[in-house]
């Protein structure tokens, strides 16, 4: 009888210890995926964050390329009309708000 008794309570003690284990390990579990839950959203923040600051510079310094291109191509437009028909005369109608009206032009040719 009480090697019975002694069997009864190796297995009572051992399913006791191996649900402390299971709610031991499923508490660990639950924890640890709030931590990688947390983790994820944190890192998703930050990204979208990062990419909104990078499209911002993006943008500037493609406003800024469509700016200075839109210049060059005014200035190119204007050096290649120097070497058209009557292109010194129009240089000289360009001049004409940088140089006083008081002042002998001179073009040498």
């Amino acid at each position: 009888m009480k090697a019975n008794l002694d069997k009864k309570n190796f297995i009572t003690n051992t399913y006791i210890n191996s649900s402390e284990t299971k709610y031991f390990t499923g508490s660990i579990y639950i924890v640890l995926k709030i931590c990688f839950f947390l983790l994820s959203i944190v890192s998703l923040l930050r990204i979208g964050f990062i990419s909104k600051i990078r499209l911002t510079r993006l943008r500037e310094i493609k406003d800024s390329y469509a700016h200075e291109e839109s210049r060059f191509n005014d200035l190119t437009n204007r050096f290649d009309d120097l070497f058209s028909f009557n292109g010194e005369q129009r240089f000289m109608k360009d001049q004409q708000q940088m140089i006083s009206r008081d002042i002998i032009r001179v073009i040498w040719p």
